[in-house]
């Protein structure tokens, strides 16, 4: 064969495997974004960038895979609403003490589920890789029942602190398993 077909051969061959590379990165890519939702683009403006974006969220699988996370017994959801009734009965008349047990209580019950609770961020985090769609409204109120501790919260404030508790509570209380081990559907 004469050179100039092996060329065109070698040419080929690259345009193959980079379209190949191309398709494969962004169906990776696709996954991500269907598995986080809205906390894929939260991630990009954080890491800067969408490929430290996926690094970050492929990590947070990483990690979140060799978590023991388990759902809650009938006993323990059933005194976890309890409590949560008592917390929101409390918001009338003591909104600050409320909102800081809110804070207290869905702690526990990610301790009681296996999330570790070493660090705020890590715990959003791993939070996020099985509720991607309630993360932003725990971060929320993490910031809001900061200001509170400092004495800086408005009872507005207060009530979106509830509001940002009580989806997450729903789904780490509600759900028997979370996104991960229900096959990616939320």
């Amino acid at each position: 064969m004469d050179a100039w077909v092996w060329v065109a051969i070698a040419v080929a061959v690259v345009v193959i495997a980079v379209v190949a590379w191309a398709i494969a990165r962004k169906r990776r890519s696709d996954e991500l974004r269907q598995r986080f939702g809205p906390e894929y683009d939260h991630a990009v403006i954080e890491q800067g960038g969408q490929r430290d974006a996926e690094a970050e969220l492929r990590q947070r699988v990483d990690r979140r895979e060799s978590l023991e996370i388990r759902p809650l017994s009938k006993e323990m959801v059933v005194r976890y609403r309890g409590q949560w009734r008592n917390v929101q009965a409390k918001f009338v008349d003591e909104p600050v003490q409320a909102c800081a047990a809110a804070d207290t209580l869905i702690t526990n019950v990610m301790r009681d589920r296996g999330y570790p609770m070493d660090d705020f961020e890590q715990r959003s985090a791993d939070v996020s890789v099985d509720y991607p769609d309630v993360v932003s409204d725990y971060r929320a109120a993490h910031t809001i029942a900061l200001a509170n501790a400092n004495g800086q919260a408005t009872t507005e404030d207060l009530r979106q602190a509830m509001i940002h508790y009580r989806a997450l509570f729903d789904q780490l209380v509600e759900s028997g398993a979370p996104v991960g081990d229900r096959g990616g559907q939320r």
